[in-house]
């Protein structure tokens, strides 16, 4: 398939830009059907600024169906990028590719600043982490407990939980945290990879702790 105006390959490039949603999945599903080399950069340039998150799962499938050599470069240089989504798809996908390569990058995202971001990071490093690694990945991990919203906080303790015994030491010290924010997310993290099908809740006792506190541990009023 070459790529010259009017071919099938440029008829795809355009269908990934249409304004209709229903166009830019079918575009995507078919280019990871027939695979074409050629086509990786627009599959990754795509996936920083698609909308829609059906079509970004598309896109991450049809990259996963071309070879590692060609996309894994690719998707590591998007880690770069200024923007989050980019940097998100990106760990997204490699998480899905499962290219061990991949790792040393994906460890340094873990504290990225945005939120959405982040937790990619927690779990492509989760999907990666070479063996003997664990210990690592655990403790870095750990220093982001008690921090962020709800589903920021329940991400975090999915991919602590995923560690199991690696976690263990890390979630017995923060459960003896002087941060009253850092003990109740660890003890339902502790809950959470003792019964992974168990809710994600602070018990109701650290829940009204946590809500007479205010953001930096301390007492309100």
């Amino acid at each position: 398939m070459n790529t010259h105006h009017g071919s099938p390959a440029a008829d795809l490039v355009d269908a990934l830009v249409a304004d209709d949603p229903a166009v830019r999945l079918r575009a995507a599903l078919r280019i990871g059907t027939v695979p074409d080399t050629r086509l990786v950069r627009i599959l990754v340039d795509r996936c920083a600024v698609e909308p829609d998150f059906f079509v970004r799962d598309m896109l991450t499938w049809a990259l996963c169906r071309h070879p590692a050599e060609i996309t894994v470069p690719a998707l590591l240089a998007e880690l770069d990028s200024p923007l989050a989504q980019a940097r998100g798809q990106a760990l997204h996908t490699l998480s899905k590719i499962g290219e061990p390569e991949a790792w040393p990058r994906v460890f340094r995202s873990l504290h990225d600043p945005d939120d959405d971001v982040a937790r990619s990071a927690w779990r492509a490093a989760v999907a990666l982490v070479p063996a003997g690694s664990e210990d690592a990945l655990a403790a870095e991990l750990a220093t982001e407990l008690g921090r962020g919203d709800h589903d920021r906080r329940l991400a975090l303790s999915r991919a602590l939980a995923a560690l199991d015994e690696a976690a263990v030491p890390l979630l017995d010290a923060a459960a003896g945290s002087p941060d009253a924010h850092v003990r109740a997310h660890a003890e339902a993290t502790e809950r959470l990879r003792i019964d992974p099908d168990s809710a994600f809740t602070l018990s109701l006792e650290a829940a009204r702790r946590v809500a007479a506190l205010g953001p930096d541990g301390n007492r309100v009023g």
